[in-house]
This record gives C-alpha cells, structure tokens and sequence, in this order.
C-alpha cells in the first residue's frame, strides 16, 4: 500500500505517470515544503498535465491529473491548490478563454509561476447557486465590469495571483441573472479578503472575500455571457473528480500507515493484523477505496470524452464514495493504532478532520443524493 497503486485497466503511460509520481511523493512525504514540492511537480509537468500542448501543458485531461493528486496524497504530500488552480480554473480557460487569456494564464498554471483561485461559495448561498448574490453590472464608463458581493472558504486566496469568481450578471431580455465569471487579480482595487479561524491543518488558507465595487476590464469575463450554467459545470465537474482524488489520497496514505502498524505491532503471540478484528476492517477500507477509484476513473475518462452530463452524475458519484470510503479508511487507521493514532508521530490524529472535508465541500454528501435520486433516478424534488 504504500507505493503506486496502478490499475488493470490503466494504460501504460498512465500506469508510469502514477509510479513517477509516485516516487516524487515519497521523496518529500509528510514532510513537505509545498513551494518546493509545487516547484519540482511543475518543473516534471505535473501540474499542467491536463491543460493544452500549445499553451505549455501536458495534452491530458482529468485522468492523469486526478493520479498526480491521488498518489502525492498517498504519499503523505497533497497539493490541495491542485484541485482549483489548473483542474477547475485552467480547464475554464482552456475551453471557454479568449486567446488572450489562454496565453496569459495558462502557461504560468502549467508550470506553476501562476496560481488561481476559485470564488462560488457564499455565505447565504450555501449549495444553492440560484441564491448567489455576488452581482456584475457593466461599467458604462469603461465598458468593462463592476462586481459587488461576498465569498466565503476559499482556498489560497493569499497565494493565488487572482481569483476566478463566480458572479451573476442580468439578462437584458429576461430581467433575470445569470451565473458569469470573472477574472479578479489579487490586487485590485475593493477585492478584499480576511482569514477564516480554522480547525482543519492545512497548509492552504481559507478565506473570506468581499468585492466592494470591484472595477474590471472587459476582457475579465471568461468566455460567453449567455452561456450560464454550462461553463460553471465545465470547471465544477472537475473539481468533484478531484476531491475524489484528493480523498482516496488520503485514505491510502491512512491505510498504508495501519497496515505497517498491524505488521510489526505484536501484544501477544502474532502480529495484532493477524487478528480478523484488525485485519477484515482494514480488508474493508481497502475494498472501498479501490472501488472509489473505479468510479474516480469512469467520471475522468467521460469528463476527457467531453460527456458533460455522463461526467456530472459519474463525478458526483466519486466524490461521494471516495469521501465515505476515506473517512472510513481514516477511522480504522486510528483505532487499529490505539493511542498511537492520536499522537503528532503518527501523523494520522489531523486526517480525521482532514477526511471530513471531501464530505462536505465541494458539495455536501446529502446535495449528492439529491442529484443523483432527482437526475439519476427521477424521483420528485422535495425542494
């Protein structure tokens, strides 16, 4: 467990990205400076592996970008800006962009000069993004853009170059708003951010924002006014099938420090992983991570195929059973350790906190069901 963990079904150029990766992880492990380990993921190409060949990416798509999150996160080292920067706003770019902002941005993602952001939660918006508030209205002296509205969790504010924010703007025949997005640098003017207290160890800050009469240029919106929910779901898409990595990162990583524990561990005549009561728990862990994976790979590879609505139902799925599957992983790992689990040596008492967070963001477990009773299997919306 604790090396790569290639799939039969795996191509071999996927299996040797996830051993490379792999191998990177191990040598930094748990740790890690994240600067220089962003660094040297970027210098192999890691981190641009899905953006495209002409603008200094790798040409892949999710599924070799989920391996890369997926196995520095089962060696102990996770790059949670991974998630937002190039899987869910270098996509966004990528496939809704002007030229000008691919060749201004992407590169930079690819070979991580540059970071990004991401902007959609708020306060009293919750899950419901019809209840966004954060407004954009044309700047009738410049043409471009005045945003005006509050975030709340986002990640990295501090050390992302700008923030891709999810604003809503009117529609001119309908009255009504629609979800647009927006370029906001780090500096400008009236976009101001404040550090959430939290629990959660991450090396990753989470942040409050407030955009007070925040002036953009034209070119700040990314790609097409009308477009609305399809350039949203082009960058949330991703962002479920990485937190799916993310979180069966993190469960091997949990696993694999168990099963070297229930090895060596001896109370009495044999080893405590000889015992079925260690031993069929940590099976179990196993079993459901590696099923999580399956479900990661099919929503990456119809993501890649460009099925949007197959990767929607597919990628809610495996966030949602990587998170349960990670959460259980972590559980076990610590009990199989006793009070070992809890001690800073270990390094395991910080992941069941950590866990919790694939269950909740980007989207609740519960949000989940609803998609998938109401979108899957067709029962009445009780909302």
């Amino acid at each position: 467990m604790t090396g790569a963990r290639s799939s039969a079904i795996e191509s071999q150029e996927l299996k040797d990205l996830r051993a490379a990766v792999a191998a990177l992880g191990q040598r930094h492990g748990r740790g890690h400076d994240r600067e220089v380990l962003w660094a040297e993921a970027a210098k192999l190409g890691y981190l641009g592996v899905n953006l495209p060949e002409e603008y200094g990416g790798g040409g892949g798509g999710m599924a070799e970008l989920s391996i890369v999150l997926e196995e520095l996160g089962a060696a102990g080292c996770p790059l949670l800006m991974m998630v937002v920067s190039p899987a869910i706003c270098g996509t966004v770019i990528a496939r809704f962009g002007t030229e000008q902002q691919k060749r201004t941005w992407l590169p930079g993602l690819a070979d991580g000069s540059r970071t990004m952001a991401f902007g959609i939660t708020e306060p009293d918006a919750g899950s419901n993004s019809h209840r966004i508030t954060t407004t954009a209205r044309r700047d009738e002296e410049t043409g471009g853009w005045i945003l005006t509205g509050r975030k709340v969790f986002i990640s990295g504010v501090d050390i992302a170059d700008a923030t891709l924010i999810v604003g809503r703007t009117e529609d001119a025949r309908t009255g009504s708003l629609k979800p647009c997005l927006f370029i906001v640098p780090r500096d400008a003017p009236g976009f101001q951010r404040s550090q959430i207290d939290m629990e959660l160890q991450a090396q990753e800050k989470q942040f409050e924002l407030v955009l007070d009469e925040v002036r953009l240029p034209a070119d700040s919106l990314v790609g097409d006014e009308d477009a609305g929910l399809l350039q949203l779901f082009a960058g949330l898409n991703p962002e479920r099938i990485m937190t799916a990595a993310f979180a069966i990162g993190m469960g091997r990583y949990a696993l694999a420090r168990a099963l070297t524990y229930a090895r060596e561990r001896q109370v009495w005549k044999a080893p405590i992983g000889a015992h079925q009561a260690i031993a069929h728990p940590l099976a179990q862990a196993h079993i459901e991570l590696e099923l999580a994976r399956l479900m990661m790979q099919k929503a990456a590879a119809l993501y890649d195929l460009g099925d949007d609505m197959g990767a929607g139902e597919a990628a809610n799925m495996a966030k949602y059973a990587a998170a349960e599957a990670c959460v259980k992983a972590v559980d076990q790992a610590v009990h199989t350790l006793g009070g070992n689990g809890l001690t800073r040596e270990y390094g395991l008492a910080a992941l069941i906190t950590a866990a919790r967070v694939a269950r909740i963001a980007p989207v609740s477990r519960e949000m989940i069901l609803n998609y998938v009773s109401h979108q899957t299997l067709g029962l009445p919306k009780s909302y």
